[in-house]
């Protein structure tokens, strides 16, 4: 089975593309590092369909996310007639992590935040002793 998870921070802002059919796919890109001494993996990640549409305003540069897809790879001649590939995640999931980063999403869409409920009462005027 060909499926992958990684977790990083997106490099670039997310780009919304329309097809000719009316398919929608977002493309961006997730910087996978492996540690201090291992450098930096980047992931061209593409996200198909209506996903992309709704969640392409939160997948802005910065924002740390968690995607898991399966890997495609591509083949071409490039002008000089040298044979290239590229490999990419076609996601079938993300998740964003951490905080709300900063976009241009209207006000209307965003949630006041909730205050947080004590986990217990900690009224002791009705203990025994």
């Amino acid at each position: 089975m060909n499926s992958i998870t990684i977790a990083g921070t997106l490099g670039r802002d997310c780009e919304l593309k329309t097809l000719n059919n009316g398919d929608s796919v977002a493309a961006f890109s997730v910087a996978d590092s492996a540690g201090r001494d291992k450098g930096t993996i980047w992931w061209n990640c593409e996200l198909w369909g209506k996903r992309a549409d709704s969640l392409s305003r939160y997948l802005i540069k910065g924002q740390a996310v968690a995607v898991s897809g399966v890997i495609t790879e591509s083949e071409w001649t490039d002008k000089d007639g040298n044979k290239r590939k590229n490999m990419k995640i076609r996601v079938n999931d993300v998740a964003l992590q951490g905080g709300r980063k900063e976009s241009s999403e209207p006000e209307e869409y965003r949630q006041p935040a909730k205050k947080a409920q004590p986990a217990f009462d900690d009224d002791d005027s009705d203990l025994p002793f």
